[in-house]
């Protein structure tokens, strides 16, 4: 199964030139990388990323991941993926952009 992970642009340059990342500030003041589910991230984009450009979607295997991938009741009382660890570049099987287009991002066809 895949999961995403949605990168403001400084975010994913920082996986991009180091080839590991914390996440993003959520995710270091919450202790894991926060994912989403394809059913669940373009309500992750509406709710946390409203109107933002130059955002980077990211997929990832959640069965690659190992123990350290935990998944956990959040919103809505839905099961999230979290990373309990620092996320790889060699983690990412694809990178794609995520273009605003009147005010809703744009998902690729296969994951909406």
């Amino acid at each position: 199964m895949l999961i995403y992970k949605i990168f403001r642009a400084p975010e994913w340059q920082v996986l991009v030139d180091h080839g590991e990342t914390t996440g993003a500030p959520i995710d270091v003041t919450d202790g894991f990388v926060h994912f989403s589910t394809a059913a669940q991230a373009a309500e992750t984009a509406a709710k946390h990323f409203t109107a933002e450009e130059g955002l980077t979607l990211v997929a990832l295997e959640a069965d690659a991941l190992g123990d350290a991938l935990k998944w956990e009741v959040s919103r809505g009382g839905a099961l999230f993926p979290h990373l309990y660890r620092k996320m790889q570049m060699a983690d990412v099987l694809w990178h794609k952009p995520l273009p605003l287009v009147d005010g809703s991002h744009q998902f690729p066809e296969d994951i909406v």
